[in-house]
């Protein structure tokens, strides 16, 4: 695993420039027909060139928007200050999708971003793709076999980071003790368990990846740790942060001042992110 060095990523973090923050919002860019597949995107002032950062909202893939709390708040102050082009993605939900289908929704939005950068000052080849919770999990799929975003017409990204899930090795947890959110989205199939494990559609493809997870829950770090064992064992690079806190404080104060941010800040510079 890429060892992340606390003291060097905020000397780092703290040595870069700080632009002003975004100032604009283009909201509901449709990259599909449906009502849900929108995205809104939060521009810095004078972009050019900007890295872009695709945001993938939680909510046990059967709620949750790309405007809920926590979602964009700090992520945008923080990265958004830094130059970036920030995107809040929206998908379809359970019944009307399952977790495959919302997979590939994220995908088409990726490539849609990935079209439209330049034109919002942003640069298609400097962007990350990052998620919480049941958005955690799409992210790190696509990012364990990128067939699937190239199947949308998306391309190569720089980086994925993976912010506390609990489902990235699906066939595991479905076979151990699943909650009742898991059955509801996974379902009784274990063919279909397969295709939508990040932990078994893993291929040489992947990462680089950041895998941050809650110490205080008893199944994200563990499964981190073996998923990026096995990234390691394929040829690729992942890293996993473990961090004392909440569920939803992984999500909603990243972007805060503090050790956790210049962490993440520091993986995606190592990334040749900014």
């Amino acid at each position: 695993m890429i060892p992340l060095r606390p003291a060097l990523l905020l000397l780092l973090a703290l040595a870069a420039p700080v632009p002003a923050r975004a100032d604009r919002v283009l909201r509901d860019i449709p990259y599909g027909p449906d009502p849900r597949q929108r995205m809104d995107v939060y521009l810095p002032e004078a972009a050019v060139h900007a890295p872009v950062l695709v945001m993938v909202h939680g909510g046990a893939w059967r709620f949750g928007d790309k405007t809920s709390l926590g979602v964009v708040g700090n992520k945008r102050s923080f990265w958004g200050a830094r130059g970036y082009v920030v995107v809040s993605v929206n998908y379809r939900l359970l019944p009307d999708a399952a977790p495959d289908a919302q997979a590939r929704d994220v995908a088409r939005a990726l490539a849609l971003v990935q079209r439209q950068a330049a034109d919002w000052g942003g640069d298609p080849g400097s962007i990350v793709l990052m998620g919480h919770s049941a958005g955690a999990h799409l992210a790190a799929l696509l990012a364990a076999d990128p067939g699937i975003a190239l199947a949308e017409g998306a391309q190569p990204w720089r980086a994925t980071v993976a912010l506390d899930s609990g489902a990235l090795d699906v066939e595991r947890v479905m076979r151990g003790h699943p909650l009742r959110l898991h059955r509801v989205a996974f379902g009784q199939t274990p063919s279909y368990w397969r295709a939508v494990s990040p932990y078994a559609q893993l291929t040489p493809r992947a990462g680089p990846v950041l895998l941050v997870c809650s110490s205080r829950r008893p199944r994200p770090c563990p499964e981190a740790a073996r998923f990026a064992a096995k990234v390691e064992t394929l040829g690729g690079n992942a890293s996993v942060l473990r961090v004392n806190m909440t569920h939803a404080e992984i999500n909603r104060d990243l972007g805060l001042p503090g050790a956790y941010t210049q962490a993440v800040a520091g993986f995606l510079r190592a990334a040749g992110l900014p």
